[in-house]
């Protein structure tokens, strides 16, 4: 089994323009496969795609596997949105996937250059974190990298892998959450009883209490209003 852990970090670059651009045009012809798979009386399939699109977005200035990853995400935007019976999709976030060979990450210096139209590259100096250190061992490694630009903002995220292999579940647990506690029963695979308690919580009641206030404070300016028409 494969277990899948995504990491956000902050990422400063001493120029963003070129960043900026690639991923405007990333979600801009993200945006024109989407509007030309919903003119089709079908979703089309990988390969079907490819050969559609991959020499138009090769002529743009991007990668090979640029083209895939749009290629990839527009079918999946589409898919959703037929699934949804929702309404035309219209992306707005300036975000790209990237494969690892669009990518190169030097853990020790903690740069990560990120391949952009034409060929070029762009660095990016990670805002590190301690805790990240424990995925740096050979049990994890380092697959698809989302980078994303918000606000002035540069973000990353990385997404690390390992195969582990399922342990049997020896213990069951029972959980019913109350107004003001959560009450808990473990059991083993046998039935017997193995622990029971309280854990005790004041947030979900106040928070009732609160909503039903509102609603009161609501229906009573809706009957002062009605009152006053009647006059």
């Amino acid at each position: 089994m494969r277990v899948v852990v995504t990491a956000k970090v902050k990422a400063v670059t001493p120029d963003s323009q070129p960043l900026v651009s690639f991923l405007r045009a990333f979600r801009d012809w993200t945006q024109y496969v989407v509007d030309e798979i919903l003119k089709m009386e079908h979703i089309p399939s990988i390969k079907e795609l490819h050969q559609r699109f991959y020499r138009v977005l090769r002529g743009q200035g991007f990668r090979a596997h640029h083209c895939h990853k749009i290629e990839r995400r527009a079918r999946e935007v589409v898919k959703a949105t037929k699934e949804n019976k929702g309404s035309k999709p219209i992306l707005r976030k300036l975000t790209a996937r990237l494969d690892r060979w669009d990518y190169k990450l030097d853990f020790n210096s903690k740069m990560l250059k990120v391949a952009v139209l034409n060929d070029e590259w762009v660095e990016l100096r990670l805002q590190w974190y301690r805790y990240l250190d424990k995925y740096l061992n050979d049990s994890w490694r380092l697959g698809e990298v989302l980078v994303s630009y918000r606000d002035g903002d540069v973000w990353v995220y990385l997404t690390f892998e390992k195969e582990v292999k399922p342990r049997r579940p020896e213990h069951v647990i029972g959980i019913d959450v109350n107004f003001d506690n959560i009450t808990y029963t473990i059991l083993d695979l046998n039935g017997n009883l193995v622990s029971m308690g309280t854990i005790s919580f004041s947030g979900l009641k106040r928070a009732i209490v609160r909503r039903v206030r509102s609603m009161l404070l609501v229906l009573l300016l809706e009957l002062l209003l009605w009152l006053s028409t009647l006059q």
